[in-house]
């Protein structure tokens, strides 16, 4: 490592090979940072492996000495860590009573307890050098819950719980703490990174879980880009603030506001109204691009 290579700063992301996460190496790279772009198959990296200043290793947040093994060796190779983007995770969609032990464990082993296993990781090594960042990605629906989304809304609610919590901790240290909200994304969330197999064979909720995945199916190509997520992480990693919420998406800024002033009652209702196939027709065009 050069001198020069020590002055440039890095960053850590994680769920790195797609969507969110291959935006964000991407966009840190093009402003000059050296950029550890971690995945569960580095061989999948081939185009951001060729970029000057990226490192791409294996590290999945399942597999405890996977992620310690890649905080070591992203150290020994750039010198430092100054941000950890924990982006790595997966929708696991349906009514509660059609998903199985092994789905809901996997959930959470993957969207919490890995994420909190990174930080275990990375945060010894910003407590030495009294400075760098912890981004968490969460979700719109950390705060804001879906229907068919029980389990993944409880994973995204403990992120949530955990990042804030750790404000009191780890600010006075001198380490920032954000956390970002996306609404509906374009991405492998609706498709290959989701999981919605009915594995207990319960079918009461069959007609309803077609009618509301019909809906939601239409937001995530008209949602957000990863791009327009990858710019909200650069901005929360290097503002020097310490604010900690950044939403992504009109939907997110709008349904997070309603969540703060509406009633109860009335948040269920527009809720419930808006995964209409009417409603979305007509209201959700405001929303998200055709």
């Amino acid at each position: 490592m050069s001198v020069t290579e020590s002055a440039i700063k890095t960053v850590l992301i994680t769920g790195a090979s797609s969507g969110i996460g291959y935006a964000t190496a991407k966009l840190f790279q093009a402003n000059g940072w050296n950029v550890a772009a971690t995945m569960r198959d580095p061989s999948q990296a081939d185009e951001l492996a060729a970029l000057p200043g990226v490192m791409c290793t294996r590290l999945d947040v399942t597999d405890r000495d996977s992620i310690h093994a890649a905080v070591a060796a992203v150290i020994q190779r750039f010198g430092a860590i100054d941000v950890l983007v924990n982006n790595a995770g997966y929708g696991l969609m349906g009514a509660f009573e059609t998903l199985d032990e092994e789905q809901i464990k996997r959930q959470f082993e993957t969207n919490v307890f890995g994420l909190m296993e990174t930080c275990r990781a990375v945060l010894p090594h910003f407590r030495e050098r009294q400075s760098g960042v912890l981004v968490n990605v969460a979700s719109m629906v950390g705060r804001v819950p879906l229907p068919l989304y029980s389990v993944y809304n409880a994973s995204k609610w403990a992120v949530e719980g955990f990042t804030e919590g750790l404000v009191y901790e780890l600010c006075p240290l001198g380490i920032g703490i954000k956390i970002i909200e996306p609404g509906a994304v374009n991405t492998a969330f609706f498709g290959r990174s989701a999981d919605r197999e009915n594995r207990t064979g319960v079918s009461t909720y069959e007609t309803y879980s077609k009618d509301q995945f019909g809906v939601m199916d239409k937001t995530g190509p008209g949602g957000s880009t990863p791009e327009e997520a990858a710019d909200v992480i650069y901005k929360a990693s290097t503002d020097g603030s310490q604010r900690l919420r950044y939403s992504v998406g009109s939907d997110a800024r709008m349904l997070l506001l309603a969540r703060r002033l509406l009633p109860e009652t009335l948040f269920r209702a527009m809720i419930r109204m808006s995964l209409t196939e009417k409603a979305f027709n007509s209201v959700g065009r405001l929303l998200y691009k055709p």
